[in-house]
């Protein structure tokens, strides 16, 4: 009788060795795009998450990273997380006025005093309150990432509001952004960041704002003879998933994924500042830009001339709200220590 089924022995063995291979669970893909530099905050953090989640989930999520628009650009990155074509991006905070016009707040010209104000607001009840302003439509924020203050370039210098009269800025995709560069009698061109420098170095546009990591990263100082030290405004980033998909995740891996980008955004919040006074000193030593940092008599200038915007959209963003930001400026008074 057992010789009779003995053929069997070896079928059930390759059909065992079948499941346990094929059976396994495959690794959850999280597809991470953006649209600039690897040596940039946003990369360095993205390829410190993929190796964090390398380390600690192993073979169950596995983290494919695409820089510099590889992917996706600045126009269809949004559509592409809606569509599940990728689980994880992290655009700046300019990109979401259309989906949470209160996330605009960060737009506002001269609104915080530092990164350090920046910080103290996003940490707040009211910051952490606008990572969840978008999952009714399907996007949900899980942390900040800092870039940084942005700075005024153009060939010409720019010391006085005056001197931005007629020329064509290039903006991201912001209505206060564009309203920024109107009330200053400028003319603002919407145009990817993958297209800053080619419109830069063809005309399309005479000047631009960034931080200096971004400057020196995309090579905007070689097509840039001046810059000025504004700290006007600030590019930082949401990192966005799909709800659903974050939804869809097992609890434990929801909850490693968590830690990890509450550690990640230390680091790259951390480095942001570190890496903006060494592309600025880059900057410097290449030799291609004069920059020229704004007296403060010159700030208020321009803090002056960009007001208007304040009133244009208060109303869309919650005057609470840029209360809120404001008293951000407002440095806490250190603990006293105990005798």
């Amino acid at each position: 009788m057992l010789r009779k089924y003995a053929w069997l022995l070896p079928v059930l063995a390759l059909a065992f060795v079948f499941y346990m291979v094929t059976g396994r669970e495959k690794p959850i893909t999280i597809k991470f795009s953006h649209v600039v530099a690897e040596n940039t905050p946003k990369g360095s953090g993205a390829l410190m998450f993929q190796r964090l989640v390398d380390e600690r989930l192993g073979d169950r999520v596995k983290v494919e990273v695409y820089p510099n628009s590889q992917l996706f650009g600045d126009g269809k990155e949004m559509e592409a997380l809606l569509t599940g074509d990728v689980q994880m991006l992290a655009p700046s905070l300019a990109k979401f006025d259309k989906y949470a016009p209160e996330i605009q707040v960060f737009d506002l010209p001269f609104l915080f005093d530092d990164i350090q104000a920046v910080d103290r607001f996003q940490q707040s009840s009211a910051g952490q309150g606008l990572l969840t302003a978008m999952e009714d439509k399907g996007i949900l924020g899980l942390t900040y990432w800092h870039n940084g203050m942005k700075q005024l370039s153009a060939n010409q210098p720019l010391r006085l509001p005056q001197d931005a009269r007629g020329l064509k800025f290039r903006v991201q995709a912001s209505d206060v952004l564009e309203s920024q560069f109107k009330v200053l009698q400028a003319i603002p061109r919407k145009i990817s960041f993958g297209e800053v420098y080619q419109s830069l170095q063809t005309g399309v546009v005479n000047g631009q704002e960034n931080t200096y990591s971004n400057i020196y990263s995309q090579r905007m100082n070689e097509v840039q003879t001046h810059l000025s030290e504004s700290n006007h405004g600030l590019i930082d980033y949401m990192v966005i998933t799909n709800a659903d998909f974050w939804a869809s995740l097992p609890d434990d891996i929801r909850a490693e994924l968590t830690t990890i980008l509450t550690e990640v955004s230390l680091a790259v919040n951390a480095e942001s500042e570190a890496l903006n006074e060494q592309d600025k000193a880059n900057i410097l030593a290449a030799n291609t830009t004069e920059i020229t940092v704004l007296t403060p008599e010159q700030k208020v200038a321009w803090r002056e001339a960009m007001a208007p915007v304040w009133s244009e959209f208060s109303g869309a963003i919650g005057q609470a709200l840029i209360d809120e930001a404001l008293r951000a400026n407002e440095v806490p008074p250190a603990p006293v220590a105990e005798s």
